[in-house]
């Protein structure tokens, strides 16, 4: 399992959710919105880790379970500066909304 979660995004997180050092975040595969047609990730406050894969970034902790790593293994979430939003990048996937599609 490799995620990269960078210290930007990080930041974003902590400064957007008002998170102190040392919260955890779960990341986890959603089905996207009516009419996207595909996947996204869902980001949820956690109170423990629960022995799943967790990576620590920016003082945070970002955990995922084994049922969502086909999604998010490979994945780097970074914060845009220019765009002011999170971006997503997997380069295992053609297409982040279909992913199953190549």
């Amino acid at each position: 399992m490799n995620i990269h979660v960078s210290k930007q995004a990080a930041s974003f997180y902590k400064k957007e959710m008002e998170l102190p050092a040392g919260a955890i975040l779960r990341l986890y595969v959603r089905v996207g919105g009516v009419g996207s047609g595909g996947f996204s990730v869902g980001v949820m406050r956690e109170e423990e880790l629960n022995n799943r894969y967790y990576i620590e970034s920016g003082s945070l902790y970002f955990t995922v379970s084994e049922d969502d790593f086909w999604y998010l293994d490979g994945m780097t979430i970074d914060y845009d500066a220019d765009l002011e939003m999170i971006v997503f990048q997997q380069p295992r996937f053609a297409d982040l909304h279909h992913p199953l599609e190549t």
